[in-house]
Formats: C-alpha cells, sequence, structure tokens
C-alpha cells in the first residue's frame, strides 16, 4: 500500500498543535509517513509571538518518516493556505491527507485513511476520505464505513485527478444563484450548505471547505466515512476560527485499534445516516447550540 503525505496545517495555537502531533505520532503508520508542517504567517504584530512559539515547537518534531516545515512570510488565511498547500503537495504525490491544528487522532487513523485512499484510487465517484463522523443515533451500525453527500473538513484525504478539477472560482455561482432546485438538492447534506456558498462568494465568509462541498454536489460525489470517528476536535475554545463553543460535532473517538477496515464500492445512500447526517445542521439544531453557548 502507498502511503499518503499528510498536510498539517498551523497557525498560533501551541498547546493544541503539540496534542495534535503528539497523537499523529502515536499512529501505526506514523514512522512510515512523510509529514509537512505548514505555518501561515501573523495576521499582525500581536499574532507574531504565538506564530513564532508554534514554528519553534516544529522544528523538533520527530517521530515521521520525514518531516517537511514550510513556514508563509505573510498570513494568507486558512482557505488560501490549504488550497495551495495542498496543491504542491497533491502533485508531486497524487494523494494527501489533510489535518488542521486541532485535531486528536486514534492510532488507526493512518489505517483507515490509507486503506481508502488506496481502494478507492480509480473510483471517479468518490471525491474524498473523512476520518472523522458526527454523532449519528444508527452508528456505528455493523460496517466500517458509509457514504456522506458532503464533505467533511476535519481530517480528510482526497486524490490529484479530483483535486485538480476544482472550480475555486465558482464560475457558475450566478446560475446557482437563481435555480431554487438546485439549491434545495445541494442542501441534502445540511440546510446551512447554500447559505455559506452565499456568505463565500460576497467575501464575508473565507472557507476552501464549502467550496470543496459545492463541487462535490454539482457532480454528485461521495465522501466515504467511518462508523466510528478516527477523531475528534479540540478546537471549540474561544480562539477557534469556526466551532468555538459547538456541542453539534462533539463524538467519541474509536478505541477498538482496529486496522484492517473492509469497504465497498458505491451502490446507493443511506437514507436513514443521510437524514440523521443533515438534521445535525437543520435551522433548529442550530439554534439549539447558539443557545447552549450563550448559557454555558
Amino acid at each position: 500500500m502507498k502511503l499518503a503525505p499528510i498536510c498539517l496545517f498551523t497557525y498560533n495555537r501551541l498547546d493544541e498543535t503539540q496534542q495534535t502531533i503528539n497523537h499523529l505520532k502515536d499512529n501505526h503508520l506514523a514512522e512510515q509517513s512523510e509529514l509537512f508542517l505548514f505555518s501561515d504567517g501573523p495576521k499582525n504584530e500581536v499574532a507574531k509571538p504565538k506564530v513564532e512559539a508554534v514554528r519553534s515547537y516544529l522544528k523538533t518534531v520527530t517521530g515521521f518518516k520525514k518531516i517537511h516545515v514550510k513556514e508563509s512570510e505573510v498570513n494568507k488565511g486558512l482557505a488560501s493556505s490549504i488550497i495551495s498547500g495542498v496543491s504542491e503537495v497533491i502533485e508531486a504525490y497524487g494523494r494527501v491527507i489533510v489535518m488542521e491544528d486541532d485535531l486528536l487522532t486514534a492510532p488507526n487513523f493512518l489505517d483507515f485513511m490509507n486503506q481508502g485512499l488506496d481502494i478507492y484510487k480509480n473510483d471517479s465517484e468518490i471525491l474524498s476520505m473523512s476520518g472523522y463522523t458526527m454523532d449519528l443515533p444508527s452508528l456505528p451500525g455493523e460496517k466500517d464505513f458509509y457514504f456522506g453527500y458532503r464533505a467533511s473538513s476535519w481530517g480528510w484525504a482526497t486524490w490529484i485527478d479530483r483535486w485538480q478539477k476544482i472550480d475555486w472560482e465558482v464560475t457558475d455561482y450566478d446560475q446557482f444563484l437563481n435555480d431554487r432546485k438546485r439549491k434545495r438538492s445541494f442542501n441534502r447534506g445540511g440546510s446551512d450548505l447554500s447559505r455559506m456558498l452565499k456568505l463565500q462568494m460576497a467575501g464575508e465568509l473565507d472557507s476552501w471547505a464549502i467550496r470543496f462541498c459545492y463541487h462535490q454536489f454539482k457532480h454528485d460525489l461521495k465522501t466515504v466515512y467511518p462508523t466510528r470517528s478516527k477523531l475528534i476536535n479540540i478546537g471549540f475554545g474561544e480562539d477557534a476560527t469556526h466551532t468555538a463553543g459547538t456541542k453539534r460535532f462533539r463524538t467519541d473517538m474509536d478505541t477498538t485499534n482496529q486496522r484492517d477496515f473492509h469497504f465497498e464500492k458505491f451502490d446507493k445512500m443511506d437514507a436513514t445516516l443521510v437524514r440523521e447526517f443533515a438534521q445535525k445542521f437543520s435551522i433548529f439544531n442550530r439554534a439549539l447550540d447558539k443557545i447552549r453557548q450563550l448559557i454555558s
């Protein structure tokens, strides 16, 4: 099996970055994997000390086959950092596993991701692999995986032939904006999707992920999810860009230490899981999440 390189994107959260890397080092395949550490530049003078602290730590990281540290002189922001960083690495390796600095992985995370990348490498219906799954009522069930309409940005992977086809400018947005049927169809992965895309196109959101999901919708592509989450997100604090205070995405991490996984070619979506997945993004659950944040 050809192991994919890992891209880890960092900014100014030293404690979370250390936890993320320490858990990643505990993966069974860590010592056989190449790791690319991307450090975004500080937004301002105030951010400089924290960014420098992270960079000092990155230079001490060990435990992987090979480590590459890439420091940006300017602040690109997360979206531009990921698009440019993934493009650079995937062009050289053909596939990539992508992480951010607030994800704690189970020891079998890299096993699951690499096996899936190998199984679906020639399957054009699959856009990405996800190491994360939400806590859905019907999971874990009997299988090791399920298919989703909406990609996850927490510990994911893809292949060069799918990544290079993405239209990051969303050049057909005007046609989409005036098509109610397509908007409803897009929102089958969650009722927030079309609104997020609108904010992105209006310059009020800086997200690579919503454009990734829109490309997925346009071409009717699927994401492969684990039925037991191979990671948890610890970035729910005040410094988190998108997840501060939220509770909808809390999940339990896989403790089985299973290393061999069974995957199948896409046949059809599981209607129950599709419904349960979308409900996590319903207006009711989003509103409930905000109320919980206010009273917590």
